[in-house]
């Protein structure tokens, strides 16, 4: 059965569990008062600076390099995704320490922080959400990642699938043909490999 959303109603502070509104007051440039709507994440670890990781996880084939991704269900948009593995980071962890768990709970792979980058902020006109991108590498010859099994919590349905980073862009194209929704992050490492190719850097 497909998921879909049934109803939508206002959301009370009371009820609120994972977010908060916030209304922001501050100067604009001319010294001008103004307003500002702003929704935040209440999951952010104490002290902590990021909210939460994404992770870029490849395996290294004889056909060539595959990105691991995701097809997870967000009622936000009534439509399944396409992700990479990404998760909240907990109490006391560092973002490389979440990015492994969070990968070999999603997708059933164990791997290894190789690369960290800057702070980023997914969508900065409407929320504080951030985040950094993880680059987790994968020994696939290793017993454990033979056939790697996802450790979803109740209430997770996730399908874990790779694609060819040759023709990466063309899949995004072929599954948002097919009523997938594309998450920025995907869309952006995509995009990227193309300018690379374009621009033969």
């Amino acid at each position: 059965m497909a998921a879909k959303v049934t109803a939508t109603s206002p959301l009370s502070e009371d009820e609120a569990r994972w977010i908060r509104l916030v209304k922001i007051n501050y100067k604009d440039q001319n010294g001008q008062a103004r307003t500002w709507e702003s929704a935040e994440r209440r999951t952010r670890p104490k002290n902590g600076e990021i909210d939460g990781v994404g992770i870029v996880a490849i395996l290294e084939k004889p056909t060539g390099p595959e990105i691991i991704l995701q097809k997870q269900y967000r009622p936000p948009i009534d439509k399944v995704t396409i992700e990479v593995p990404a998760g909240l980071v907990d109490e006391g962890e560092t973002a490389e320490e979440a990015a492994v768990r969070e990968l070999k709970e999603e997708t059933g792979y164990v791997g290894k922080a190789s690369e960290t980058t800057p702070i980023m902020f997914n969508d900065p006109g409407f929320c504080n959400t951030n985040l950094r991108m993880i680059h987790v590498t994968i020994d696939a010859s290793l017993p454990e990642n033979q056939n790697p099994k996802a450790e979803l919590e109740e209430g997770e349905f996730i399908e874990v699938f790779t694609v060819p980073l040759t023709n990466f862009w063309a899949e995004c194209v072929r599954l948002e043909a097919e009523g997938y929704a594309i998450d920025a992050r995907v869309g952006t490492i995509a995009e990227g490999i193309e300018l690379a190719k374009k621009f033969k850097l």
